[in-house]
């Protein structure tokens, strides 16, 4: 991997408390605004650009809580949502919870019974298990998430999946991902950890189950009604599932992350488990294009660019295009070389190999 150069983000005092800035776990640019997430929190960062062309810095940073706009499934609205995707299209933002149920860790005040005890604890949280999408308006020549919108005479509302529609609950009888359901994310269980919007169409990359080598993206096409304009509903496919199931020959990872280019998807994978790497950025090629399930592999499928990892450390978790020939990735567990003194964190902006 080649650094053509890198951005600094700079966050507030708030999220830096909160550690946010080393929790990066989903990243989109919208113009001069973008739009970032951290897996600690059920908030959405939004950072400006110090200049309109090519921007060394994101600061200003505004956060808007996600319970502002919709509910939350959980009892406690500031519950951890785990956002681990975002989209931004249209008139609107799209975030997606990981969905994962996760497992204690061992830590080094633990030995024997107590840290096998807490080894089998496996728990999960409501809020993990959003899917939301906010109305952006142009405020004061900025982005901003807000309620409701009208376009065109029509308006637009706040909107997420209720917990009828709750994506654990339509895959549970599903023949690949249902067996999972009940294994943690970190373990090969069902981890969403990717969204890309083009469209009508809705992609969720999944970072596990990997079934012998072979990755998931769903697709899903949701719409809001006039009778319930604040719950988002799932539209039937031909086979009368409310998903499509697409499978990626990722040489045995997983997906971190999707973004759109075009009809494309560049789809940054990682492992699976918990381990470093290896990490790599792969193209769908027409992607948007794919009227059935596909198996996505040969020519269908490139390998663009190798991404460098650390030991425990620099684990790339966000993807976001950059112009049209460059990429912005962000990091979870950032390097010590990638904090600054002043506050900062520091990103990567990678070139693209040249298309076809």
């Amino acid at each position: 991997m080649t650094v053509d150069y890198t951005v600094r983000l700079r966050f507030g005092e708030t999220s830096r408390a909160a550690a946010t800035h080393t929790n990066l776990s989903a990243v989109r640019l919208d113009g001069h605004v973008l739009w970032i997430a951290g897996d600690e929190t059920a908030t959405v960062e939004r950072l400006m650009a110090d200049q309109p062309e090519k921007a060394i810095e994101f600061g200003d940073e505004t956060t808007f809580r996600l319970t502002d706009f919709v509910d939350l499934p959980g009892d406690d609205a500031d519950e951890e949502a785990d956002v681990e995707g975002l989209a931004r299209t249209g008139h609107f933002l799209w975030a997606i919870g990981s969905h994962s149920l996760r497992r204690k860790q061992i830590k080094e005040r633990h030995d024997g019974p107590q840290a096998l005890k807490r080894l089998a604890k496996i728990e999960g949280q409501d809020n993990r298990q959003i899917l939301v999408r906010l109305p952006i308006a142009d405020v004061d020549g900025v982005p901003t998430p807000v309620r409701e919108i009208e376009v065109d005479g029509k308006r637009h509302r706040a909107a997420a999946l209720r917990r009828r529609d709750n994506l654990r609950s339509l895959l549970r009888d599903d023949e690949h991902l249902g067996p999972f359901l009940p294994i943690p994310g970190k373990d090969n269980g069902l981890d969403i950890e990717g969204i890309a919007v083009r469209g009508d169409r809705v992609y969720l990359g999944l970072r596990g189950p990997v079934l012998r080598g072979w990755a998931f993206v769903l697709e899903l096409r949701p719409y809001v009604s006039d009778d319930d304009p604040d719950r988002l509903r799932l539209r039937d496919f031909a086979d009368g599932l409310p998903y499509r199931k697409h499978v990626l020959d990722l040489e045995g990872l997983g997906v971190r992350d999707l973004c759109p280019d075009g009809d494309d998807l560049l789809i940054l994978a990682g492992p699976t488990m918990d381990l470093d790497g290896p990490v790599r950025i792969y193209r769908w090629h027409g992607a948007a294009r794919s009227e059935i399930p596909t198996i996505v592999r040969d020519t269908l499928i490139t390998r663009e660019l190798d991404v460098s990892y650390g030991e425990g450390d620099d684990h790339a978790e966000g993807l976001s295009m950059l112009g049209t020939d460059r990429v912005l990735v962000v990091y979870d567990s950032p390097a010590t070389a990638r904090l600054t003194e002043d506050g900062a964190v520091i990103a990567d902006v990678l070139l693209l190999p040249p298309r076809p």
